[in-house]
């Protein structure tokens, strides 16, 4: 039986505050049963032949359950235990404290330009050198830390969220101010050429063309129909530009320039490109006076207007 008693003190001195007890309180109840059953087989051999052996035993388990539970509440922790204690707090406080460092920096390159971290940087400061500190310590600079961080990370969130209105609202006042300068721009550009359109000169006035042509004129109609397509509006033009100039008349000679025939050519004998009888024939200082105007004006009526705002064509 002194055997029994110390073992089970032995046992159930092993409890203590630092969250092993659940552990042990199962190992406990393993080595009651284990121990009762000892203590029972003992109870029984001293009782065998008499009528008391089942009330015996019965006594002897009440009496070690006292005696094993008043052992464990009495109890301190095992020198053992609180050498697993001294290592394994240090270690769980270390890590606690790397996870809050690791949190607040974070937080703290988050907030920069934000919101004030300095609070937290000073919890950082005095969190870095845990190594040198108790577990106690520890664990309150990683509380305080937290804290701070969580302290931070609300400020920086509101600072991004005040940021992201602002960058809304000038973004929308920069489309409608860009929308109204667009509007605008549409209205100058609108009234300015509608400006431009009434200041235009109007278009001249384009002479009318004989209803019957004859002679050289008739000529001439017959070969800017057929060589250049031209039509009436271009026929009226060339009558009055030729009528201007030599009056269609085949021998018409400008003495001070030297301008001959109908078209006016300077030299006349320009207009032997189109024939040999250029002094003579109508027809070919017509046709070279037609690609003169075609050449140099594009139309007849293109060499009239230069004629009308130059006096020659």
């Amino acid at each position: 039986m002194p055997r029994i008693n110390k073992t089970l003190a032995h046992l159930f001195a092993s409890a203590s505050e630092n969250g092993l007890s659940r552990h042990l309180e199962t190992q406990r109840r393993r080595d009651r049963k284990r121990i009762l059953a000892t203590g029972a087989f003992f109870v029984a051999s001293a009782l065998v032949g008499t009528g008391l052996v089942l009330q015996s035993t019965t006594a002897a388990e009440e009496l070690r359950i006292e005696a094993t539970t008043d052992l464990a509440q009495s109890s301190g922790p095992h020198p053992e235990q609180l050498a697993a204690y001294d290592n394994v707090m240090p270690a769980h406080a270390a890590a606690r404290a790397t996870g809050a460092l690791h949190e607040a920096v974070v937080v703290m390159a988050a907030a920069e330009g934000k919101t004030d971290a300095t609070a937290l940087a000073s919890s950082v400061a005095s969190l870095t050198n845990y190594t040198l500190l108790a577990p106690e310590r520890i664990f309150e600079l990683v509380d305080q830390t937290k804290a701070e961080s969580a302290s931070v990370q609300a400020s920086t969130s509101e600072a991004d969220r005040v940021a992201a209105e602002q960058a809304a609202a000038a973004a929308a006042a920069q489309a409608a101010a860009e929308a109204e300068a667009a509007k605008a721009a549409a209205a100058a550009a609108a009234a300015a050429e509608a400006a431009s359109a009434a200041a235009a000169p109007a278009a001249p006035s384009r002479p009318s063309a004989p209803s019957n042509p004859s002679g050289a004129q008739a000529i001439a109609r017959d070969l800017m129909l057929a060589q250049y397509g031209w039509g009436g509006d271009q026929f009226g033009c060339l009558v009055s530009l030729w009528n201007r100039e030599s009056g269609w008349n085949v021998n018409a000679y400008n003495s001070s320039s030297g301008a001959t025939g109908i078209p006016q050519a300077v030299p006349g004998s320009k207009m032997a490109s189109a024939g040999a009888d250029w002094q003579t024939n109508p027809a070919t200082q017509i046709t070279w006076g037609l690609g003169y105007i075609a050449g140099r004006y594009g139309t007849p009526c293109g060499a009239w207007d230069h004629s009308q705002s130059a006096g020659w064509y």
